[in-house]
């Protein structure tokens, strides 16, 4: 195939890998960047507070490598409001929920908790290697906030991949994700070569995005180093990467989340009357779990 057909047929895809043409002129730059807050073996890269607010509906991320305990890695816990997406990049991650689920996640699968209007959860290291990790939350449209809660865990060869992208959420090139996620976003762990280039043309009204690099180096033209996330300034202008070094990121991009955030110690709603709403159902299952010596 000639390098004109080439350029065309990458050109009417809506999302395509390009390893062949240079860089086109002004793709979308890098507008913020951080190396998070470490707890322990865990750096919060974003908060509901802080870098979440820029890049609604993702609102939290945690990224870490955590050694098998005796204790669990989060304790069992509340959400509402939300889905909370944990990415196992090795170990083992074993999980059990209030919707009556319970069971393990290996390396390359993925937990999707869609906590509604309320759930509990619980999650531990399985015994063997450390768990390496992404955790995410992404904040439900008020239409799905409060519906029942539902959980998925998806298998490593149930996650599709198009070229250097595994789809976590959303859709790219010929590549779904099985999460029953809301409409408006993707999520993809992308691996690429040394000197491998990755551009990315975002879906339509997809002005937010974003990337945190787990292992080696990208350069966006600016240089995002290993442990960094970058926020790129709000458009719907392509982006471009290049590896150097083997590299493995997350990347997100979304329809930017049009309600305000409303906060609770483990809830993210889009109205003070919907987060009551979620706290209670939080403290009646929280009942029911003390009555039965989980608490």
């Amino acid at each position: 195939m000639n390098a004109a057909v080439r350029i065309a047929e990458l050109e009417r895809q809506p999302d395509a890998v390009s390893l062949e043409r240079p860089f086109i002129a002004a793709p979308r730059r890098v507008a913020l960047r951080t190396s998070g807050r470490k707890h322990g073996p865990i750096t919060r890269l974003i908060s509901p507070s802080d870098v979440g607010a820029l890049i609604k509906p993702f609102v939290f991320l945690d990224h870490g490598e955590v050694a098998p305990a005796a204790q669990p890695l989060f304790g069992i816990h509340p959400h509402s409001g939300i889905a909370t997406l944990t990415v196992v990049l090795s170990g083992e991650l074993l999980y059990e929920d209030t919707t009556g689920k319970k069971g393990s996640v290996p390396t390359g699968g993925l937990e999707w908790m869609k906590a509604g209007k309320g759930v509990w959860h619980d999650g531990a290291v399985a015994p063997g290697d450390p768990m390496h990790f992404y955790q995410l939350w992404v904040a439900l449209p008020a239409s799905q906030e409060s519906a029942p809660p539902e959980s998925q865990y998806i298998p490593p060869e149930s996650v599709q991949e198009d070229g250097p992208v595994r789809v976590v959420l959303g859709r790219y090139g010929r590549a779904a994700s099985p999460i029953r996620a809301p409409e408006g976003l993707n999520y993809f762990h992308v691996r690429l070569s040394d000197g491998e280039r990755w551009r990315y043309v975002p879906p339509a009204g997809h002005s937010v995005a974003w990337l945190s690099v787990d292992r080696g180096t990208l350069y966006s033209p600016e240089t995002i180093r290993e442990g960094v996330l970058a926020v790129f300034e709000e458009s719907v202008a392509p982006i471009e990467l290049e590896a150097q070094g083997t590299t493995s990121f997350v990347f997100g991009s979304a329809i930017k989340h049009p309600h305000p955030l409303v906060l609770g110690n483990y809830s993210v709603h889009t109205s003070a009357e919907a987060l009551a709403e979620g706290e209670a159902e939080i403290l009646r299952i929280g009942r029911r779990l003390r009555a039965e010596g989980r608490l």
